[in-house]
């Protein structure tokens, strides 16, 4: 595993969470809880960083190649392992859902990763990956601070959801349910929204859940 810019920022960026960004991520859990009723299990988190999500979500499992971030995901009582989402510890069949949360803009090969997962999934094992969406107002943000330099957002590549959906397909996923939040701007979260069924042009947190297809 390289060396990963989380490492020497690991406590500004969990910090971030109790502070400005506490409704947002309360915004972001609003979306994701509602659909983990019908997510088979074992579960497991690629990219799980400080286990924030996991740890809300109740995912018992995280990956992440960042020692910074791994070692708070194990204060929050997360079963972690250092590995890069494009080369999995584990044998083929053992997951029920994968989730990648706020993890697509820093995967270096997002289609490694997908047919990483679904290798890694049981057959009809399920894919949930919430994103950041570049066409959004927080993306679209992060997009200009990475163009200025950012410790962390110069090493991110935000996508539209034309380019997720593309690539979850082309690793054999079909896409089942869609759901969007966060139209609120930076600085401007004043209040928890409610997450909107499929996909809403200018939300910043879009999920999309998708179903291992079987071989042909």
């Amino acid at each position: 595993m390289a060396e990963s810019p989380f490492d020497e920022l690991a406590e500004k960026y969990d910090a971030w969470y109790d502070g400005k960004g506490k409704l947002v991520f309360q915004i972001e859990l609003a979306a994701l809880r509602p659909l983990l009723a019908d997510l088979p299990k074992p579960w497991i988190e690629v990219g799980v960083g400080t286990g924030r999500f996991a740890k809300e979500l109740g995912i018992p499992t995280g990956v992440d190649p960042s020692a910074g971030l791994l070692a708070k995901a194990q204060e929050r009582g997360i079963d972690v392992m250092g590995a890069d989402g494009e080369e999995l510890p584990f044998k083929a069949g053992t997951f029920g859902t994968v989730f990648l949360l706020t993890t697509w803009a820093f995967l270096e090969d997002p289609l490694t990763v997908l047919n990483e997962a679904r290798r890694v999934l049981k057959p009809d094992g399920q894919l949930v990956n919430g994103y950041l969406d570049r066409e959004g107002k927080w993306g679209a943000s992060y997009v200009e601070k990475g163009k200025k330099g950012h410790p962390l957002f110069s090493h991110a590549h935000f996508a539209t959801y034309s380019e997720v959906k593309e690539t979850i397909e082309k690793a054999g996923f079909e896409i089942t349910k869609t759901v969007s939040t966060l139209f609120q701007e930076p600085g401007q979260v004043k209040e928890l929204e409610q997450p909107k069924p499929g996909h809403h042009r200018g939300a910043s947190f879009v999920v999309v859940v998708a179903r291992k297809l079987r071989p042909l």
